[in-house]
């Protein structure tokens, strides 16, 4: 188990590093000088030069790899091309409003799949599995930002029940807060829980048909008990990828979601710094994204191991 765990996180530190350079090589293929663009068309080309040294991107790319990829581990992510403010600090605010809306959007997407799957799992046979399957599929077909547009249509427009957009810290008012998010998380959580839902039903419909779960049967337990004490952790093993898999997905979904809802989290953040043209904010971000990426893989794999004993006892 402990070889097993090293093995992932050097695949993780590895991958990490193979992502650092992907991104700061992507960044430096955009075209503009952000040098010109701060000072504009009508500077002169001593002051470029003088806000390029000022920037450091007149130094060799390496050298400024090595001086972003260095601050990272330490949290520095430099300095705003368009503010001077630093961006680290911008990055760790946003990115707690943005990870509160992702896992609320997880919880409520288990909440609704895992429920709802085994149901259509174990009455497959009747209409209102078959009606529940159906509902998945269609939800599956929404995308996120539309689920939220028509949640704001019915909740907010027509009920006035919940407000259509904003955010207030949890700090200043709690009960607003919850509020503010609602209908954010259930976007989000609602069409994840849909493409949940459909694997979930897959695989406990496998696992009902094993041999040991009717060996459980007939030594006399009914249907739900010989599943919920013997299947369910078998039929948590594939779940486990897709959910590491749709929490990465939510994550990236939630860029668009923050813009429905004028959340002011990571996704916000990032589409202000690319429309200001703020490359090294736009960096920034996309390393925090693909950093939580990986991270994500790296504990659906420490959950493989929980779950499966022979993964535990591989050589």
């Amino acid at each position: 188990m402990i070889l097993y765990l090293v093995k992932r996180l050097v695949v993780l530190l590895a991958s990490t590093a193979v992502a650092g350079v992907a991104v700061f090589a992507f960044m430096g293929l955009l075209p503009g000088d952000p040098a010109e663009i701060a000072l504009g068309v009508n500077a002169t080309p001593e002051a470029v030069a003088a806000l390029r040294e000022q920037f450091g991107t007149d130094r060799p790319p390496l050298v400024q790899f090595f001086d972003w990829f260095g601050g990272l581990a330490g949290g520095d992510f430099g300095t705003s091309y368009v503010t001077s403010s630093p961006i680290g600090p911008q990055i760790s605010e946003r990115l707690a409003v943005t990870a509160v809306l992702v896992l609320g959007g997880m919880v409520i997407a288990v909440l609704v799949a895992v429920p709802a799957g085994t149901f259509a799992a174990v009455h497959h046979r009747n209409p209102l599995g078959a009606a529940i399957s159906a509902l998945s599929q269609v939800g599956i077909a929404v995308p996120a930002f539309l689920a939220g547009i028509l949640l704001v249509f019915v909740f907010a427009v027509k009920a006035q029940a919940l407000p259509s957009g904003g955010y207030v810290p949890f700090s200043e008012d709690p009960a607003q807060w919850l509020l503010s998010l609602l209908l954010p998380w259930s976007s989000l959580g609602l069409v994840q829980g849909a493409v949940l839902t459909r694997y979930v039903r897959s695989s406990v419909l496998d696992v009902m048909r094993e041999d040991y779960l009717r060996t459980a049967r007939a030594k006399g337990r009914g249907r739900m008990g010989a599943l919920w004490r013997h299947g369910l952790r078998n039929a948590a093993v594939p779940v486990v990828t897709v959910l590491g898999l749709q929490l990465a997905t939510l994550l990236i979904g939630a860029v668009v979601v923050e813009r429905v809802f004028v959340i002011p989290g990571l996704g916000d953040l990032l589409l202000n710094g690319v429309a200001a043209r703020d490359l090294l904010l736009v960096q920034g971000v996309v390393m925090v994204l693909v950093v939580a990426v990986l991270l994500i893989n790296f504990l659906v794999d420490v959950a493989y191991a929980a779950l499966d004993p022979r993964l535990r006892g591989a050589r």
